[in-house]
């Protein structure tokens, strides 16, 4: 497939990002390092600076089998059609296979649900995946079953039209009702399992959020993502003084109130159906770690 560049001083691999709907960040500078994407003819490579007109051809690997077990779980399905589902996952539960989890992730529990019929786009460790949730946050998911719904859904999440809203409990008292983090990240300069707010090699990151409820010493807030980095409820709460309640990575170190990760749950998402465009939203109540730390802090007066 043929592109022709629009501008000047822009990156390839976010060029490519962003002109076709399918391809995250990470997954255009897969295709440049494999050597699927040329320019004006010639090698390229993931950072150059393209000018405008320059022509970026392209080829999207047909997807290779998956090689990862199919593993029985319970999977808690809130929407299902032929082209998409929502799953609610658990906290502690991780998305796709990593070092350390092979076997027990969620990806594993889709192939085992339902086998071929999951999307091939992200590549063979992540069947069906449009997003993801860290293993530690609780909440909705939507899966792709094909190619076509997968790149419908991206598109939707690169223009910023599929909704995520997730609620979260935070250390201290938020005075205003309302505000927006507005800072962009990238992945922290010594601890490369980090993400933080910097302008060094970063992304624009925007998250919206208000108070639910004001508690002794903490808040009940509810965010909205106008954009889906690494960790970014996380990384900006902790960027204006008010990290999420058991985040022992942005935030104090030490368990509170029984929490040893993160009280953050993604609560509703909305987007276009990919198929006929009807409006679809989803929505996971709270799960009972989340209501056993609101009764403690009920208490608490």
């Amino acid at each position: 497939m043929t592109l022709f560049a629009d501008a000047s001083g822009e990156r390839l691999d976010a060029f490519l990002a962003r002109s076709v709907p399918e391809l995250s960040r990470s997954a255009a500078q897969r295709l440049i390092e494999e050597g699927a994407v040329r320019r004006n003819g010639g090698k390229a490579r993931k950072n150059d600076k393209l000018n405008a007109g320059d022509k970026i051809d392209y080829n999207i690997p047909e997807a290779r089998p998956v090689d990862i077990s199919p593993t029985e779980m319970a999977l808690d399905i809130v929407y299902e059609d032929e082209d998409l589902l929502v799953i609610n996952k658990p906290k502690g539960l991780v998305v796709h296979p990593a070092p350390g989890h092979s076997d027990d992730t969620l990806v594993n529990g889709l192939l085992y649900a339902l086998g071929e019929d999951l999307s091939g786009i992200n590549g063979e460790l992540r069947p069906g995946i449009v997003h993801r949730i860290d293993k530690d946050t609780s909440g909705l998911l939507a899966v792709a079953k094909n190619d076509y719904s997968h790149a419908m859904l991206a598109s939707q999440l690169k223009d910023h039209t599929m909704a995520r809203t997730y609620e979260a409990i935070v250390v201290g008292t938020l005075k205003e009702d309302t505000g927006t983090v507005d800072a962009p990240i990238g992945r922290h300069p010594t601890d490369r399992k980090k993400m933080c707010v910097t302008q060094r090699n970063s992304r624009p990151a925007v998250t919206h959020w208000e108070v639910v409820r004001r508690y002794r010493g903490y808040t009940h807030i509810r965010c909205r993502l106008e954009t889906g980095r690494t960790h970014q409820i996380r990384v900006h709460m902790a960027y204006i003084g008010h990290p999420i309640l058991g985040d022992t990575v942005y935030g104090r170190k030490k368990p509170e109130l029984g929490q040893d990760s993160q009280c953050l749950h993604a609560g509703q998402l909305a987007f276009r159906h990919p198929r006929d465009g009807r409006p679809v939203m989803v929505f996971a109540e709270l799960p009972q770690y989340f209501k056993d730390v609101l009764e403690k802090l009920e208490k608490m007066g």
